[in-house]
């Protein structure tokens, strides 16, 4: 992984308006290129007007928030009005270093993908002490109550007026955020303001708010995050909890139709036009499990979830968590049930699409299984998380009977289904 440590960042930013090695310059010092207006709406809002209307209204935000905003001697000023500074370019898993120096009193923030905020505020300003200013900044303020990240994990503040410096790290919709070289938010999951029932996009643009203070900014450097660091950034989180069960070698202590699956290059993979289930050995009751998967084009898999040993994952045991192509339709020129999508309790609870990447790369996803609760994390973002004991078994798909739904424990495992799908880092954490 190639981020860049928490002392050298700092010392960086302080020294010079050169982007650290890996990183680019979102501000070039000397004029808005690159920026254009933004503001709170939802953007799936804006998402949705046809173009000609999204141009013209984007025009006029851009419009108003240039006359807020300046580049003067290498730094981006705001008077303390205005649209937001947004970013033209839209991001999905990054690194961001930027620098900012507020006025007393003042109130800011940087929207991450469009959705609010890594909270910037003068912890010494009273009169926002009752919404928690006296915390200190660098939290997900927009988070609901009591969530991870809602508050900062320290006040790490430099006092109003003086320079401070901001480190977020964003994979899928996980952020960690360090004020001042002090972690304040550790992995937290940002919530979608504008509908906390879905996850945030995967991509969009960064903003930096303005809130009725003046604010300046410097030295704000960004570096785009691949799949394979991503994975590995969500697979070292709480890793000490999590045992192997696969040993990338070969099958010992899996059972089923073990035949119909193979070992290549470290990977459990389903051989073509076979399939079938296979299962760890361990009976599981409450547990995570952890992995990465690889999907050819249209591919098609299963999780085994509390599954008995015999019959059909999907009816006899809790479920089959879907594993299949998001483009599945494009791929097989066919429809399916949106319980059929990636991620799914198959035929009871539909997924989130629209969260795996590309054919051909490597998916992390971490499933959870509490009593009746299956929450699936897929690429960090949580795509589904249903309690299947309140599923109305009158209007599941096809009307079909599940009795395993109830189940309490069972084995852990795959349902292929003739596509050569592949699965490595399996480990797993019982609860």
């Amino acid at each position: 992984m190639r981020l860049l440590p928490l002392f050298l960042a700092t010392t960086v930013l302080g020294a010079a308006q050169t982007p650290p090695a890996g990183f680019t310059a979102l501000f070039n010092g000397t004029d808005l290129s690159g920026w254009r207006g933004g503001d709170t709406s939802d953007p799936r809002i804006l998402a949705a007007m046809p173009e000609d209307q999204r141009a013209a209204l984007v025009k006029d935000w851009t419009a108003d928030m240039r006359r807020h905003w300046q580049a003067v001697a290498g730094e981006l000023h705001n008077d303390g009005a205005g649209k937001y500074a947004t970013t033209e370019k839209e991001y999905g898993d990054f690194e961001l270093l930027v620098e900012y120096n507020m006025a007393p009193k003042g109130d800011s923030g940087i929207y991450l993908r469009n959705v609010p905020q890594v909270q910037i505020w003068d912890p010494a300003n009273e009169r926002e002490w009752p919404n928690g200013a006296q915390k200190g900044s660098g939290g997900l303020w927009n988070n609901s109550p009591g969530t991870p990240g809602k508050d900062p994990l320290v006040q790490a503040d430099n006092a109003a007026g003086e320079w401070n410096a901001l480190r977020v790290v964003m994979v899928g919709a996980r952020v960690s955020v360090w004020l001042n070289g002090k972690q304040t938010v550790k992995h937290a999951i940002l919530e979608n303001y504008y509908d906390r029932k879905v996850a945030i996009p995967n991509k969009g643009p960064i903003c930096l708010q303005t809130h009725g203070a003046p604010i300046q900014w410097r030295h704000l450097f960004i570096r785009e995050i691949g799949g394979p660091e991503a994975n590995q950034l969500l697979a070292a989180q709480a890793a000490d909890g999590f045992r192997p069960i696969f040993n990338g070698k070969d099958l010992a202590g899996w059972a089923g139709e073990i035949d119909n699956y193979e070992v290549v290059d470290g990977a459990i993979r389903c051989k073509p036009q076979k399939g079938g289930n296979i299962y760890h050995q361990d009976d599981l009751t409450n547990f995570t499990a952890r992995f990465e998967f690889k999907l050819p084009p249209g591919g098609n898999n299963g999780l085994c979830i509390r599954y008995p040993g015999t019959g059909n994952t999907a009816y006899d045991g809790m479920c089959e968590c879907q594993v299949l192509d998001d483009n599945y339709e494009a791929a097989t020129k066919s429809q399916i049930d949106p319980r059929q999508a990636h991620g799914s309790a198959y035929g009871m609870v539909a997924a989130q699409r629209g969260y795996q990447r590309p054919i051909g790369e490597w998916n992390f996803q971490e499933v959870t299984v509490i009593g009746p609760v299956i929450k699936v994390e897929l690429n960090g973002f949580v795509i589904l998380n249903a309690d299947l004991s309140k599923v109305d078994m009158a209007t599941v798909m096809g009307n079909s009977a599940h009795p395993g739904k109830d189940r309490s424990h069972g084995f852990f495992g795959f349902a292929g289904h003739n596509d050569p799908v592949a699965f490595r880092n399996i480990a797993i954490q019982t609860h």
